[in-house]
Parts: C-alpha cells; sequence; structure tokens
C-alpha cells in the first residue's frame, strides 16, 4: 500500500509557493524568523535560496538553550560541586558554555549531572534519591514553562521536598517587543513560532502588530509551512496591511491551551530575564510565585543573583538583533565548531550557528 505524501513537504505546492512570491514581491523586505526550528528548516530546504533578492531572511533569539545566560550554568555547576546536588538536564545543555567550563566537564570532575528527556523525570529521580537535594535545571520558552509548573505541582502534592528548579524560564512576544524598541534593529515582517502560540495563542501579537506596524504570520516548521508564512508577511506588506494570521492553526489555534496557560500561571508569574548576548530585560521571563519559592533552588541554597556576563568573543546577541549572520563571525567553522564551541548557538540543536554550520560549510 502506497503511503501518503506529507503535503507540508510537497515539491508541487513549495514551487507554487515560491512562484507565488516571486509574483507578489516588489519591494526590499526584512522577515524575522524566531524560532530556531524555523531557522533550521529554512537552512535545511534552502529556502532563502529561492526567494526574490529583495528579501532578507535572518534569525531571531528562538532557542531557549542559545539565550540561558552563562551566570545560570556557572549557578548549576555550583551546586554539582559544591553542594552535591543532582543536577537535572537536557541534553542540550550539556556542552553550553559557562563563564570557564560546561555541565559536561563539570560531570567529569565528578558532579552527579544527569540528562533527563521530560521534566517530569524529575519526580521520579527525587524519590529514589531522598538523602539528595534534586535540582531540575528548568529551561524553556512558553512551550515548556507549563510542564516545569506540573513537576511544582506534582512535587507539593506528593510532599517531596528535595526538589527544587534553577529556572532560565523566558517569554517570547515581550523580548520580541524589546527587539522592535532597539535602534538597530530593523525588521519588516515576523514569522512567530507556531510552538509557542500552540500554548500562548496569537492574542499578544496583535497589539504588536499594530503598534509597530509589522505583520505576524504564525508557521510550522515544515518548507511549504514556511512558504506559506513567508507569502502571507509579503502579501501584506506589499498591501499596507500589519496584522496577525495564523496558517497554522491545524497546530495552534488562536486562542492557544488554555489548560496549559492555567497551569503556568498558577506557578510562575513574569519577570526580569537575563539573555545570553542581550542582556538583563524586564519582564521578559518567568519565575516562580512566592507561595511556590519552596521549590526554588536560587532561594534553597542561598544563591545571589549573579552580574549578567557576555562573552567577548560571541557575537551571538548581533546576530539575534539581525545585524549579523553566524558567517560575519572570525570564529565560525574554525575556532567556534560544536565540538568546541564558543558561544551557545553553536551547541543547540536550534541553534542558528549550529544550523549553518551542519548545512552551509
Amino acid at each position: 500500500m502506497m503511503l501518503n505524501k506529507n503535503p507540508y513537504r510537497s515539491a508541487e505546492y513549495g514551487k507554487r509557493l515560491i512562484d507565488a512570491i516571486h509574483a507578489v514581491t516588489t519591494k526590499n523586505w526584512r522577515i524575522l524568523d524566531v524560532c530556531g526550528g524555523q531557522a533550521h528548516a529554512i537552512a535545511k530546504y534552502n529556502l532563502d535560496e529561492v526567494l526574490p533578492q529583495k528579501i532578507q531572511l535572518i534569525h531571531g533569539p528562538g532557542c531557549p538553550v542559545c539565550v540561558t545566560p552563562q551566570e545560570t550554568i556557572d549557578t548549576a555547576i555550583e551546586l554539582a560541586l559544591k553542594h552535591q546536588a543532582i543536577i537535572l538536564s537536557f541534553g542540550d545543555m550539556m556542552r553550553v558554555p559557562g563563564s570557564e567550563q560546561d555541565l559536561l566537564t563539570a560531570k567529569s570532575q565528578g558532579g552527579d549531572i544527569r540528562v533527563i528527556y521530560s521534566p517530569l523525570d524529575a519526580i521520579k529521580i527525587a524519590q529514589e534519591n531522598p538523602d539528595k537535594e534534586v535540582v531540575l535545571f528548568a529551561i524553556g520558552f512558553e512551550t515548556t514553562t507549563p510542564i516545569h509548573a506540573q513537576v511544582v505541582l506534582e512535587a507539593r502534592k506528593q510532599a517531596i521536598k528535595n526538589l527544587s528548579l534553577l529556572t532560565a524560564l523566558f517569554a517570547v512576544p515581550p523580548i520580541l517587543e524589546h527587539l522592535l524598541q532597539l535602534p538597530d534593529f530593523k525588521v519588516d515582517g515576523i514569522l512567530a513560532a507556531g510552538h509557542v502560540c500552540a500554548i500562548m495563542g496569537t492574542n499578544e501579537y496583535q497589539r504588536l502588530a499594530t503598534t509597530y506596524k509589522i505583520p505576524f504570520t504564525v508557521t510550522g516548521f515544515e518548507p511549504v509551512d514556511l512558504l506559506l508564512g513567508i507569502y502571507i508577511n509579503i502579501k501584506q506588506l506589499e498591501n499596507g496591511i500589519y496584522t496577525v494570521e495564523n496558517p497554522y492553526q491545524r497546530i495552534a489555534p488562536n486562542d492557544g491551551n488554555r489548560k496549559a496557560i492555567e497551569v503556568l500561571n498558577e506557578v510562575f508569574e513574569v519577570a526580569e530575564q537575563t539573555w545570553r548576548g542581550l542582556g538583563h530585560i524586564p519582564h521578559t521571563g518567568f519565575k516562580l510565585r512566592t507561595k511556590y519559592k519552596d521549590f526554588d533552588a536560587s532561594h534553597r541554597f542561598n544563591q545571589n543573583q549573579p552580574r549578567p556576563m557576555i562573552h567577548e568573543r560571541c557575537i551571538a546577541g548581533q546576530i539575534m538583533k539581525g545585524v549579523a549572520t553566524p558567517a560575519d563571525c572570525p570564529f565560525f567553522g574554525s575556532k567556534c565548531v560544536p565540538e568546541w564551541p564558543i558561544g551557545a548557538s553553536m551547541v543547540s540543536s536550534e541553534g542558528i550557528c549550529a544550523a549553518y554550520y551542519k548545512y552551509r560549510v
């Protein structure tokens, strides 16, 4: 029996959309893809190379591993080596540089640092190690923040006392608004990340579209999804329309996931956050609410908030603002490679430098 073709990778549909984009484009436009998943798909399928020369695709801060600050990684390492806590982390974080070393190096020095595949694994590990402090390195955007919230709720329900969260949680619409206010951030349209909208919906983007006169199109991560998003974005720009369109409603309904939003808001509140390469920015992240402070690793271990650090050699901040590309970095592909990264964008599976290295070098 012949399997149905995936229409979102259809060469026929893709060709039609490419022709439509060429037909509608008359001016120069700069389109931002927010998410690292979008950037990887664009690089993998060479989508930027089949677009009109008038269209420039630039890449935003859409990878939570890439924007987790060095000082938070330093704190995780300190908790493992100094306090002998069990640190639970996603695999992508293991090679991300701190100020002096990464989690993998700390593990080789005797730190009990374990790779997990779901934040909910923390519940079982804490139960199996009642005499040890277990710290979940909770990173992510709105996509993973609700499941980290669920860990806290489940730990409280089961009266688990030895589990806490070290958080690096980020909010996408607020960072986009921050970037739109910067004088050197020049974009005309934005491709909103479908997985974030699947949780939070599209309502926050409408205000940004109206205020900053910039169209938003929600996209998935298949080539046809992205080409369709680019076409809709360009069509709006060519006609002077600035609104939110969502052709990705098969995954991301406009109202989002109300249950996930409810759980997120129960456990977390909006807070200032440090973004690697961008610095300390108000209202762009999440922190545990006061009633859940017993699950805050910084509170439990009395960790002071360290001063934000920016790696002098890494230009990831400029890349995230659209004023540079990985090719502009003098270390890209030579001194900065996936095996020996200088910046986090070369480590993460969603990092733009890793995408360029994998598909363009």
